[in-house]
Order: C-alpha cells, then sequence, then structure tokens
C-alpha cells in the first residue's frame, strides 16, 4: 500500500502560507513598514499606485542588509527576531515569524535593495513567484528598499477578490497611519499615485496625531495619563462634542503595537456613558505599556490580537483613567467632595491675627432732611392748598394775608377735610382746554378670539398624529402615511432626476464654507467630485487637509453641510462603484437619508399637504428608497367592522 502523505512542495507552502499573511495590499503594505521600523529607520517612505495593485514600494534608511542577508530574508521562517521559544514571552520588535518576505515573494514580483551604512555597495535581488532571477552587487543608497510589484500575478482568484481602488486604498491609509501612530519619533511619507497623502515630520505623539488626521483635531483632544503597576496608559480620547457616527478614530498601542480589543473598547465607551448621542462613537488614540511576559501576541496571523494576564484590571484601570481625565478637564461633570482650594488661606498669612475692621458714622447724618420739601407739600395739601391755583387768574388788589392762611389751615385741621380735593377737577379742565386736547374714545371692534368659520374648520384635508403619521382622508376611507419614509422618497427621486439631468441649482454663500477632513477623505470626495457638482455643490479648492465650498444645493442648508457630507462618506467609505449609474444611486440614497424629516418633527398643514402631493407625484410611492412601506390604507368598511 502507498503512502498517501507527502512534503508539500517550497512554492506551494509559500502560497498557503501567503493566504494567511497576505490577504490585500494593505497587508504588505503593514509587514514591509514594520520590518522597517525593526531595522532602525528615522524616515520611511511609502509610495503605492493603483492601491497598491501594481506597485507597493517601501523605502527606509535603516541599517540595510549584507549580500546574505539579503538572500536569506526570503526563506521560510528565517527573521533575525528571535533565536529561541522562551523569546516569545520578550518580544519588542514587530515581526518575527519570518513568513512575510516569503508569501509575499511567492505572489509578486520582488525587488530588493539594500545596503549597510559601513558598507561601501550593496546588494540588487530579484524574485519572480518563490524563484530568484538575479542577485548581484549594486551601488545603492544606505538602507533598504523593496518593491512589490503586480500583487496576485500567479493567483487570478485571489486578485478577483480584491475590491475597487477606492476600498483596496482605504485599507493601504490605515494600515499607514497605525504604524506612523506607534512610532511618532519616526518621520513617514506616503505617495499614492504621484501625488503626496501624508508627509508627517518626526514629533510627540499628539503632534503626530494632528497631522494625521488635520489641524482642526487639536481641540477634540483631552490627555489621558495614568501610571500603575500593572499598566502605563498615556494618550489621548477625543471630546464628547465631537464623536462620529463610524468608528475610524479608534486606536489601541500596546509597547507600540496596534491592537484590537472589544473588551478594551467597551471599557473607553463605558467611561463615556452619558455623554454621547445616541449613534455616535467616541475617538481615542491609547498607549499602553506593559511587561512583555504578561502578554500573549502570537495568537493571531495578523498579530492584531493580544492575550492579556489580567484583563478584568486593565479594563478597570482604563474605565476610571478615561473618567478622570474627562472630569479633570471640565468635559463631564463629576461630584468632588474634596475642599475648594480657592479658599486656603495662604501660607503668608499663617499666624497673623485678623483686624477688626472700623466702621464710620456720620454723627449730623439726617435721613429726613430730604424729605422737608416733600412734607412741606403734603401739609400744604393736607391745609387746602391747590397746586393749580397758580393757573387761575387772581383778582386784582387782592393779596394774601398771613393770618388768613393760618386761619385757613386752623379751619381745615379742625374738620374741613372734604375740602382737600376741591379745585383740581376745575384746574384739570382748564389745562385740557387751554391746550384744546381732545380725548377720543375708542370704538371696540370684532373679537379678541375670532371665530372660525365652518368653512375654515372643513378646509384641513390632512392631520399629524403623534408628529409621526400622517393622517390624509380619502373617498374609501384614509391613508395613513410614515412621514419620514415618505420625505426619503420624494428626496430620493429629485436627487436621482438631477444626477441624471446634470442640472440642479445652486445657491451661492455669501462666505465661503471651509471644512476639514482626512486624507482619506479628501481622496475620496476628489473622486465623487462630479457628482456633487451636479447636485448643486461648488467648491472652490480641495486641499490636502481641508475643502472650500463657496455654493451648496437649494434644497440644503448651510448648516446640514458638514452632517450630509459626513453621511456620504460614511456610506462610501467601504465601497465605491466604479458604474456611475450605481454610484449616483447610492448618492441619491445617502442624501435623502441625511435631509429626510426626522421622526417627532411638527408639520404644518401646508407641509403636510405638499408631503402628500409630492408623495404620490413620485413614480414609486409605495415604498422608501430603502425598500419600507410609506403608507398603508384603511378602508370604511374595515374600519366598520372594528365596532361590530
Amino acid at each position: 500500500m502507498s503512502s498517501v502523505i507527502r512534503l508539500l512542495p517550497d512554492h506551494v507552502a509559500n502560497q498557503i502560507a501567503a493566504g494567511e499573511v497576505v490577504q490585500r495590499p494593505a497587508s504588505v503594505v503593514k509587514e514591509l513598514l514594520e520590518n522597517a521600523v525593526d531595522a532602525g529607520a528615522t524616515a520611511i517612505k511609502l509610495v503605492i499606485k493603483d492601491a497598491g495593485k501594481t506597485l507597493i514600494q517601501v523605502i527606509d534608511n535603516g541599517k540595510g542588509m549584507n549580500e546574505i542577508d539579503a538572500r536569506m530574508c526570503f526563506e521560510r521562517h528565517a527573521t533575525s527576531k528571535i533565536s529561541i521559544a522562551e523569546d516569545l514571552f520578550q518580544l519588542q520588535t514587530k515581526g518575527f515569524r519570518g513568513e512575510a518576505l516569503a508569501s509575499i515573494a511567492a505572489i509578486a514580483h520582488v525587488e530588493l535593495k539594500s545596503k549597510e551604512h559601513t558598507a561601501e555597495l550593496g546588494t540588487h535581488v530579484v524574485i519572480e513567484g518563490s524563484k530568484i532571477i538575479s542577485q548581484e552587487i549594486a551601488v545603492v543608497p544606505s538602507g533598504t528598499s523593496f518593491s512589490v510589484k503586480n500583487l496576485f500575478f500567479n493567483i487570478p482568484a485571489r486578485r478577483n477578490f480584491l475590491k475597487s481602488d477606492q476600498v483596496e486604498l482605504r485599507h493601504v491609509i490605515d494600515e499607514f497611519e497605525r504604524v506612523a501612530l506607534a512610532h511618532p519619533a519616526i518621520q513617514f511619507t506616503c505617495i499614492n499615485n504621484g501625488s503626496e497623502l501624508f508627509n508627517v515630520p518626526a514629533s510627540n505623539i499628539r503632534q503626530r496625531i494632528v497631522n494625521v488626521f488635520g489641524t482642526k483635531t487639536n481641540e477634540k483632544l483631552v490627555p489621558v495619563q495614568e501610571t500603575t503597576e500593572i499598566v502605563e496608559i498615556h494618550g489621548f480620547v477625543a471630546k464628547p462634542e465631537f464623536a462620529k457616527k463610524s468608528r475610524g478614530e479608534q486606536f489601541f498601542f500596546v509597547n507600540d503595537r496596534f491592537i484590537k480589543s472589544g473588551y478594551l473598547h467597551h471599557a473607553v465607551t463605558a467611561a463615556f456613558e452619558g455623554l454621547l448621542k445616541d449613534g455616535t462613537h467616541p475617538s481615542y488614540f491609547l498607549y499602553l505599556t506593559l511587561p512583555p511576559n504578561s502578554i500573549d501576541i502570537n495568537i493571531h496571523p495578523t498579530k492584531t490580537e493580544i492575550k492579556f494576564d489580567d484583563e478584568q484590571a486593565l479594563y478597570a484601570i482604563l474605565r476610571a483613567t478615561i473618567k478622570h481625565s474627562l472630569g479633570q478637564f471640565n468635559v463631564a461633570p463629576v461630584l468632588d467632595f474634596q475642599k475648594d482650594s480657592d479658599l486656603d488661606v495662604p501660607y503668608s498669612y499663617e499666624g497673623t491675627k485678623s483686624v477688626e475692621p472700623t466702621v464710620e458714622v456720620d454723627a449730623f447724618y439726617n435721613p429726613f432732611e430730604s424729605m422737608k420739601a416733600s412734607n412741606t407739600m403734603a401739609q400744604q395739601i393736607g391745609a387746602g392748598f391747590n397746586p393749580f391755583e397758580s393757573v387761575k387768574p387772581k383778582p386784582s388788589g387782592t393779596s394774601f394775608s398771613g393770618t388768613n392762611s393760618f386761619q385757613d389751615k386752623k379751619q381745615h385741621r379742625s374738620g374741613g377735610w372734604e375740602t382737600l380735593y376741591e379745585g383740581i377737577s376745575d384746574a384739570k379742565e382748564l389745562i385740557l382746554t387751554s391746550a384744546n386736547h381732545q380725548i377720543d374714545e375708542e370704538v371696540i371692534t370684532g373679537s379678541l378670539f375670532d371665530e372660525e368659520t365652518p368653512q375654515a374648520a372643513n378646509h384641513q384635508q390632512t392631520y399629524q398624529f403623534q408628529k409621526k403619521y400622517i393622517i390624509s382622508p380619502i373617498k374609501s376611507g384614509m391613508i395613513i402615511i410614515d412621514q419620514r419614509k415618505a420625505h426619503q422618497r420624494i428626496l430620493y427621486e429629485h436627487y436621482v432626476h438631477a444626477l441624471a439631468v446634470k442640472q440642479n441649482a445652486s445657491q451661492q454663500l455669501l462666505f465661503p464654507l471651509s471644512l476639514y477632513y482626512t486624507a482619506y477623505e479628501l481622496e475620496l470626495l476628489r473622486n465623487i467630485e462630479p457628482q456633487l457638482v451636479q447636485m448643486g455643490f461648488l467648491f472652490e479648492e480641495l486641499t490636502n487637509e481641508k475643502i472650500v465650498i463657496l455654493g451648496i444645493p437649494v434644497s440644503i442648508t448651510e448648516s446640514e453641510v458638514s452632517i450630509v457630507l459626513e453621511d456620504l462618506l460614511n456610506d462610501l467609505q467601504d465601497d465605491v462603484p466604479s458604474d456611475h449609474s450605481v454610484l449616483n444611486d447610492r448618492i441619491a440614497k445617502s442624501l435623502a437619508l441625511s435631509l429626510a424629516i426626522k421622526t417627532g418633527t411638527y408639520l404644518t398643514e401646508k407641509e403636510q399637504e405638499h408631503i402628500v402631493n409630492s408623495l404620490f407625484g413620485c413614480t414609486d410611492p409605495q415604498t422608501s428608497p430603502f425598500g419600507k412601506t410609506t403608507f398603508i390604507t384603511m378602508k370604511v368598511e374595515d374600519i366598520d367592522k372594528k365596532f361590530m
């Protein structure tokens, strides 16, 4: 009986290993960048073409390789990172399995140029499908340059599984950002199809985050710092008001290695509990330093998952640290039962006696002095003095006698109080008459509350129920319309028509609107710029950091522009269709979803009627763009049955 178990050829084994290591161009970028970091490089340059499908080149100024190492690095399980099994638990470097370069060389055309700093000449190696085509001495710069061309050239099935260039570029940029954020002391440059996407100099962590994600990121960051016996945590979290609808800006680094951990992510979201809006996710850049023997990295082929010795303690420390930082920088409300430091006595006043304050009193101050004049007037009025008497003409030859005045006062004090207001009405009439004033009486016409006529009461044809549904009577009964889904259908068909005819009204902005985005988001906006222009957007410039908008569609307000574009980028970040009709459909759906009226919005009678009329003017009024029912019909017979 012949044996059925045999050893696989090296090229077959390498292709199998490539299936684990190299899933897409981004996998090659990750391996080459990490090798450049391990080589001690201070400047690393990444050059890609067609999102890495045609070319991936990584150039570094590291220590380089000699002629033997340049050949050995392409052998399976060949590495300089470890030598014994115990080294797996004391790892200080990135790649250590020794399968990356062998796997890459098995499915692509690889060209290596490397030279040590102390050597005069370097080595040039060319490999195609695990076969060494040539190896020769050459004049090359110090460091190492890897060029990977025609990825999956000998495995067409794997190449067909690759996504569009925009999607693959997104994955490449993700890997580039992870390595660049993990090593802020290294300068990184990224060039795609001849245009520079990133050029981040060596800096601290905060500046590196700002250089990668844009200048506006600086105002969003809240520092996080904590040192314990278990772990040392430092980094930044974004303020709650800057939370995004996607999970793009979420980074964990353990010993300068990017990892993914749902358990630690839950600790971060627990620290933001009660501070985030529904459907939004916090952004964070957290660096954890642990003893190498307390973690196990070798549990996943891509090394993005790590096993911790004490996950529960790490969870508690991380959650408490973030909550403390949010409270310390007045981002989140906290309860502080400690005494206020502003109430403490300064050291310079300790031991001194308090000085009794002195009060100066004016012994001659009379608060009633200013009231003499008013009291005198009151006494005169009480004595029968008429302030309007001066306007009356006095008879000639008469004079006032002090004695008579005194007798009048005495008489009024004794009981002539009924003459107190004598002459006032006569003086009022005299003044009004002399000024020729006339008092017009206001004629009251109408009623405070207008009575609604029967015709006006019967005019309303639609009714809003629970600020969610619109009820409209019809001949056979009534229809109940979901206002949000109906508005989605109306907007969707409007934008589809606008993209089809390539003409849409645009309103000019009085002041240009500047919006800031990441490098990939700006690249995505450049790809869909023709469609946005057809919608009514007018762009002045799209630089490497921001866009300047001069005009927007008539149906969009200026405050909604950033929300609409953010939702559009989130919908297209996973896949950008190459077919223009499919892309137009995706854009129209995204805009309709973002701009449709929300559930709970009050609508006036005219707005209700507009939605009803516009809905039944659509080509497909029964369903929303996402296949949901927009309205239902209830007949009178069905309603009558409920009362039987």
